[in-house]
């Protein structure tokens, strides 16, 4: 059974339209959550909200929004002043224009939503605009109201249905320069990087997220159980971190054999390499001879 639609509202592609429903298609219901209690008597604890200056307890008709203009100055905003500048939904996505997908940057991807029919009179015009999306093999970009927020979504069919990813804007995104400007260029060697595209192929595989597993998850699992049981828990032995120090091929070269199977490769690649060393030393021998003959 579907749970609850997060949003009702019609799709629109030029003259063409449907009742559609949205679902959260991601959700945080099986995570392990905690709740802080008191030792003492094992309740539960509830926050309040404190003036960080004064110190007492603020009753929730005190409560109020304010934009800090510089350090410990605000300006209060009423939440009718937040009302006349919220954009009010027509509960409507219109399609405004579609665009290849691989240039849309994964960085603006946000959060992912199911897009259905909404009624058995919505399918025809809906099976028509995701069809059609189909045949074009192109994303379709549109303006959605959710929350009081204005979003871009972008469109694309997913099996029977839609999947709408709403997307962020521009000034959401940091600028990649000032993480990456200090990264220096040091001068690696082919056989390095050959070295590292053989220990790719290695790992070559197809995307397959029911393999992802959530280690960490399963381990709390195991420990709220146990404690649950009365049973002690043990704390493991900090692993020792390993102190030598290894050189950058030797790492590469321990990496593709240290696989089963895969010695065959480096041995061939170090040939290869060698190889090509000992002509260099020829070439450089001939070249002696020559001018000493000369």
């Amino acid at each position: 059974m579907a749970p609850r639609a997060y949003w009702k509202g019609t799709l629109k592609l030029s003259l063409v339209s449907c009742p559609v429903v949205l679902y959260p298609a991601t959700t945080a219901a099986e995570k392990t959550r905690f709740h802080m209690i008191n030792r003492e008597t094992g309740n539960r604890l509830k926050q309040q909200m404190i003036d960080a200056e004064t110190g007492d307890v603020v009753e929730s008709d005190q409560k109020g929004r304010g934009y800090e203009l510089r350090k410990g100055k605000y300006v209060e905003i009423e939440p009718e002043e937040l009302e006349a500048v919220q954009i009010e939904s027509n509960h409507t996505i219109d399609i405004e224009s579609f665009v290849p997908s691989d240039e849309i940057d994964q960085r603006y991807l946000n959060h992912p939503y199911y897009i259905a029919p909404d009624g058995k009179a919505a399918v025809d015009a809906f099976a028509v605009i995701r069809d059609a999306m189909k045949d074009q093999d192109r994303v379709a970009l549109a303006k959605i109201v959710l929350t009081n927020r204005e979003h871009i979504i972008a469109i694309e069919p997913l099996g029977k249905g839609l999947l709408g990813t709403t997307l962020r804007f521009p000034y959401e995104l940091r600028d990649e320069d000032q993480f990456f400007d200090d990264i220096k260029s040091p001068k690696i060697t082919k056989d390095m990087v050959e070295l590292a595209g053989h220990i790719l192929q290695t790992k070559t595989s197809h995307f397959d997220p029911s393999k992802f597993k959530d280690d960490y998850e399963t381990a709390l699992k195991a420990l709220v159980k146990r404690k649950a049981s009365g049973k002690t828990i043990e704390l493991p032995e900090p692993e020792e971190k390993p102190s030598n120090v290894v050189s950058l091929m030797d790492a590469l070269k321990q990496s593709l054999t240290g696989r089963g199977g895969k010695k065959t490769a480096a041995k061939s690649h170090a040939r290869r390499a060698s190889g090509r060393t000992g002509a260099a030393k020829k070439t450089h021998r001939s070249t002696a001879r020559q001018r000493k003959a000369g």
